[in-house]
């Protein structure tokens, strides 16, 4: 305490009265008591304000700290309180002299007086603003930033957001600037947005200890917190300001469902990009789910769950787990049948495709083609005229019988279309063994030979979606502008001449050895035909969702006249009870609860939900990441690469364009390198005009690996999080044959 007992050094804020010294000093009084590296500094009360010659006190007590400028902020009772932070109201004078302490300070006390501050106060403390002035020696930054000590949009507290931006750090608090972010870890710090323009701001051990030091005030505080930080130009680094983080999303856990591996881009997985709706959880997704069950029942005489479950409302599967009783039933219910199918669609499909195509996958194509494919648009057909003028009972039926049908489509996709990357698989191994000289990975490997099929050229259909998930408009309802998109030119007459070359070099290469010539033969007639038979088989597995759309989109109509929901597409945040209630008579609102269910969906859908959750069998293991690694062969990978499945083969440079929905296409250039979450059909037109291809999901047989085949550019799939670790305008090299993705210091300036 100086000769005004009215100014306080820093250190004795710690134990003075916290309406006297403000939040601000209060915090930092204890940190610099805790031992951190914080800005030697003074607190001026309010009081000294009424005491002559206060001003002078103050630059004497200045001069005695050592610096020469100074930052002069607020420090008010009622700031940086665990529910309220006061970010950006009050005001903040940086590299003020001695001499002009007096004014900076007495602009500070005024400032609590502003509208814009009183009004926050009266919703989030109400009473009297209290407030005092901290003064602190100002530092030379060579860079500084903030730090969260939990992901501020997913609340993951295991994660600890650090940015910064070159020399002080006032335009990225204010929002002016937009700065470099890193992503630190328990296991590693990894930069995660790249500096708009110019070169890095910090490296990873600075990042590092920005976050060891964001985590050492969390632990003190024990609740997750919000730090400005800077690091001077002899490289110290200082704790400017610290604050519990406010806002903060529920922290989320990871855990298995049950026992097993699950997986969220598999199967019915691969449709839903991101967590699902109330009304799709519970109503069309148990539907689909069944519809698959009398799809096998009628195939193979049995059903055999696959397990599914919604993780932070994404969804997950798992294989059944296998038992005794489970077999049981397999080997005695099937007589042979089921152990004739299964056998021979799941496991000798990629070994001797040619075999499995003969004594099983041919007639399931048939039985799909002939008899389920036609039932199945007769249905869409019937339905769509029906449901214009359905009373809403009568809608839940069609939703019903529409679900179902689609369901059991699905499991012809899966045992069908499905067979088409295991088989391949096996075509992969015999080139590698056989043809390396003549199909080099780096060429395109085996993948050469499956392009330019014809019926396997991707189509934008009327129905096709951006996700199985109804809430979301499929293509027909999307506006023009945003699917006004190339077509792919003549690019499939290219491809489908490369293929003939390639396949005439292959025999001329065999030529002199019948046995591998005809085995050659075989697995490249089986092959080609299924990579067209999943294409036309994925093409109309949505074929019913503009009108279960429509049936959804009545039935929110009918509870909107009837008071229970505000506006019709809040009827995808009901449950099916909700809606069958209400459907039947029931008039409560449920207005606030959807609102809250709405909300609960933005934040699930910003999560980076993992790919996989638990286990794999010991004896089965992780089926699709071993079919990624063959694809993969033997390759090292670089630091700070990120690794995907190699899912088209290929090498291509090119700027980064996050997407996220079609309402971004229009961003979309020529040449850009797609980065999504995961792509669906309604994002086919992209592909024409991408030099490559990421996901965060997918597999080596999701929609965006077999449309990247076939327009031959590279494509990395089930990257975990690209989306994140990626920024638009980053310049990266996509490699398809080896699944991976190498960010360069480059960034390419958008003058869109």
């Amino acid at each position: 305490m100086h000769d005004n007992t009215e100014i306080f050094d820093l250190a004795q804020a710690a134990t003075a009265d916290r309406a006297r010294v403000g939040g601000k000093a209060g915090v930092l009084g204890e940190l610099v008591a805790a031992g951190f590296s914080v800005p030697p500094g003074l607190v001026v009360t309010a009081e000294a304000l009424d005491i002559d010659g206060w001003e002078r006190s103050l630059e004497a007590a200045a001069r005695r700290l050592g610096a020469q400028r100074f930052a002069v902020r607020s420090s008010a009772a009622a700031e940086d309180l665990p529910d309220a932070s006061y970010a950006g109201l009050y005001e903040t004078y940086l590299n003020v002299p001695i001499e002009g302490l007096g004014e900076a300070a007495r602009r500070c006390f005024a400032a609590s007086t502003a509208e814009r501050v009183s009004a926050y106060h009266q919703r989030h403390a109400g009473g009297a603003v209290g407030m005092a002035v901290l003064v602190q020696a100002m530092v030379d930054p060579m860079a500084a930033g903030v730090a969260f000590t939990a992901h501020p949009v997913t609340g993951d507290r295991d994660q600890v957001v650090v940015t910064g931006v070159p020399g002080l750090g006032d335009p990225l608090v204010s929002g002016e600037a937009v700065g470099e972010e890193w992503t630190i870890t328990t296991r590693d710090a990894r930069m995660s947005r790249p500096m708009p323009v110019g070169g890095n701001v910090l490296t990873a051990g600075q990042a590092q200890a920005v976050a060891d030091l964001a985590r050492n005030v969390a632990d003190r505080s024990e609740r997750p917190q919000d730090i400005e930080w800077a690091i001077d130009r002899a490289g110290r680094l200082w704790l400017l300001q610290a604050r519990p983080m406010t806002a903060l999303p529920e922290s989320v856990s990871w855990t298995a469902p049950g026992p097993g591996l699950w997986m969220r881009n598999f199967r019915l997985g691969e449709w839903l990009p991101e967590a699902v709706t109330p009304l799709f959880a519970t109503w069309l997704l148990p539907v689909l789910e069944d519809g698959y069950l009398d799809g096998m029942h009628q195939t193979v005489r049995l059903r055999v769950p696959f397990r599914y479950a919604l993780v932070n409302g994404w969804y997950y599967n798992a294989a059944p787990i296998p038992s005794p009783k489970l077999l049981s039933r397999v080997l005695w219910q099937g007589r042979g049948r089921a152990v004739k199918i299964l056998y021979n669609a799941l496991f000798r499909v990629s070994r001797n495709p040619a075999a499995a195509d003969r004594a099983v996958l041919s007639d399931l194509d048939h039985q799909w083609r002939e008899i389920h494919l036609p039932a199945y648009r007769q249905l869409v057909t019937d339905a769509q005229i029906e449901a214009t003028t359905a009373p809403p009972y009568r809608l839940a039926q069609l939703v019903d019988q529409l679900g179902r049908e689609a369901g059991i489509y699905l499991w012809y996709l899966a045992i069908v279309g499905g067979s088409a990357w295991k088989m391949e698989a096996c075509l992969t191994r015999f080139c590698r063994q056989h043809l390396a000289r003549v199909l080099s990975d780096e060429q395109g490997g085996a993948q050469v030979l499956l392009r330019g099929l014809t019926g396997t050229q991707p189509v934008s259909t009327a129905h096709a979606v951006q996700s199985a998930d109804w809430y979301h408009p499929v293509a027909a309802e999307l506006s023009t502008a945003d699917m006004a998109m190339a077509d792919g030119g003549h690019r499939p007459a290219q491809l489908a001449q490369q293929r003939s070359t390639a396949e005439r070099g292959c025999r001329a290469a065999l030529a002199g050895q019948p046995r591998l010539l005809t085995e050659f033969d075989k697995l490249l007639q089986v092959n080609q035909r299924y990579a067209v038979i999943r294409e036309e088989q994925a093409r109309d597995f949505t074929l019913a969702w503009p009108v279960l759309r429509t049936c959804a989109r009545l039935l929110g109509e009918h509870l909107v006249a009837t008071g229970a929901i505000e506006q019709a597409d809040d009827v995808f945040f009901c449950t099916r009870n909700e809606v069958a209630t209400r459907v039947a008579g029931k008039a409560e609102p449920i207005v606030e609860i959807v609102g809250e269910r709405r909300h609960q969906w933005q934040r699930q859908r910003s999560l980076a939900a993992p790919l996989t959750l638990g286990r794999p069998a010991r004896l089965i293991g992780d089926v699709i990441d071993r079919a990624a690694q063959e694809a993969r062969g033997e390759r090292e990978v670089g630091e700070g690469v990120i690794v995907g499945h190699p899912a088209s083969a290929g090498r291509a440079t090119g700027p980064v364009r996050i997407v996220h929905s079609p309402q971004d296409f229009a961003e979309f250039r020529d040449g850009d390198v797609l980065v999504a979450k995961a792509t669906a059909p309604v994002w086919t037109p992209l592909f024409a005009r991408a030099a490559a291809i990421v996901t965060d999901g997918g597999t080596l047989a999701a929609h965006a690996s077999l449309v990247a085949r076939e327009y031959a550019i590279p494509a990395v799939v089930a990257t975990g999080n690209a989306t994140l670790r990626l920024h638009s305008g980053q310049l990266v090299t996509v490699d398809g044959s080896a699944g991976t993705v190498t960010p360069h210091d480059e960034h390419i300036t958008d003058q869109r």
